[in-house]
């Protein structure tokens, strides 16, 4: 375990507890700005509790974004099927804004298992991409490449944090408000059951394949400007284009309805995955390009905030006070990441070019 004083350790992982949150329930419009602290203060053990469990783990074991991936979509199922059960109940929406989307839901319903196809891709889909995977890039980019990658908290701190999150999860299936007094068949919440481990298992076991960046990894490409037949593995791709292909992957899941659209977003996530598995094994394949990737789900659900009602009913201006406050706060965020990783890379490249014994500047 690393020697670095509590209070630095504990920083990230308390940024994490309270981002997860809001990336989930604020960051894509359903809240009012002065209903968001109180959302992620309630919300923190169970969303953020459980991102930094996922964190934690992957750093832990060596699991990589793969296996953050496969235990956030766990994470995922948990919530809407065993938690809520959002994912069994047809009207768990009924008393929001959202209660039109009903009919819509009720387009791609699983004959005998009684959830919606849609519905599963919606939930379990924006817990990967906004609970759980933009916030750990988001935090981990304002961090140096050896706090990145390493534990943040030891056991302690590991069994406090599984505790706030089976505390929080307790809670809301518990609230009136968290599962409105629905109870799921036994078959359902064995499905979801068995599919949350299945997902838990599957991420296990790529220990043995994740973790094993390329040697050059997040290196500028030693063999750039050669000509091709020289140049060796192709280097990887320059950010924007991770976070194009997840942000069509994203778009484009929800924008065909009915079975079509379950489908299309099948496809479209299963080609993301190759896509960044692949690129992700290139040399040069760094934090920027898991930046761009773990962002862009925030930066599209921010710019479609505009367009989105909240839960509750809300005046226009204090719906517009939030949309801005939203899209205020995504793009520093996402900028002040951008801002310390060209910092850090600047001081690389300074420290790379100093004569030896004579250090451009100081360790950051």
């Amino acid at each position: 375990m690393t020697t670095e004083p509590l209070r630095r350790r504990l920083a990230p992982a308390v940024a994490l507890l309270l981002l997860a949150p809001w990336t989930a329930e604020c960051s894509w419009g359903g809240f009012t700005l002065t209903g968001m602290p109180f959302v992620v203060l309630v919300l923190a053990p169970m969303y953020g509790g459980a991102a930094l469990l996922i964190r934690e783990t992957a750093r832990r074991l060596g699991l990589g974004w793969p296996g953050i991936v496969l235990l956030a979509a766990a994470f995922g199922v948990v919530q809407a099927g065993l938690v809520d059960q959002s994912l069994f109940n047809p009207g768990f929406l009924d008393d929001t804004q959202f209660a039109d989307t009903r009919s819509v839901a009720e387009a791609t319903l699983v004959p005998g298992l009684g959830f919606s196809a849609r519905q599963a891709v919606d939930y379990v889909g924006n817990h990967v991409a906004l609970t759980i995977c933009a916030s750990i890039a988001l935090v981990e980019s304002y961090l140096g490449t050896g706090r990145r990658s390493r534990p943040w908290l030891g056991r302690p701190g590991l069994v406090v944090t599984a505790l706030l999150w089976l505390g929080g999860s307790l809670l809301v299936f518990a609230d009136d408000g968290g599962r409105k007094g629905f109870v799921a068949a036994p078959l359902q919440l064995a499905i979801a059951t068995g599919l949350a481990l299945a997902l838990v298992t599957a991420a296990l076991l790529r220990r043995r394949y994740a973790g094993r960046p390329h040697a050059d990894a997040g290196r500028p490409h030693a063999d750039a400007g050669r000509p091709h037949a020289d140049a060796g593995p192709p280097a990887a791709p320059h950010p924007v284009w991770p976070a194009l292909v997840v942000l069509v992957a994203y778009v484009g899941a929800g924008i065909v309805p009915g079975w079509p659209g379950v489908g299309l977003a099948a496809a479209l996530a299963a080609l993301t995955a190759v896509l960044l598995t692949r690129w992700s094994r290139r040399p040069g394949w760094g934090q920027r390009q898991v930046l761009a990737a773990g962002s862009s789900s925030v930066l599209v659900v921010a710019a479609f905030a505009y367009e989105v009602p909240t839960y509750s009913p809300a005046g226009p201006a204090a719906a517009l006070a939030g949309d801005v406050a939203i899209s205020v706060i995504v793009l520093l965020l996402v900028g002040g990441a951008w801002w310390r990783l060209s910092g850090r890379a600047a001081r690389d490249r300074r420290r790379a070019a100093a004569p030896a014994g004579h250090p451009a500047s100081p360790p950051a």
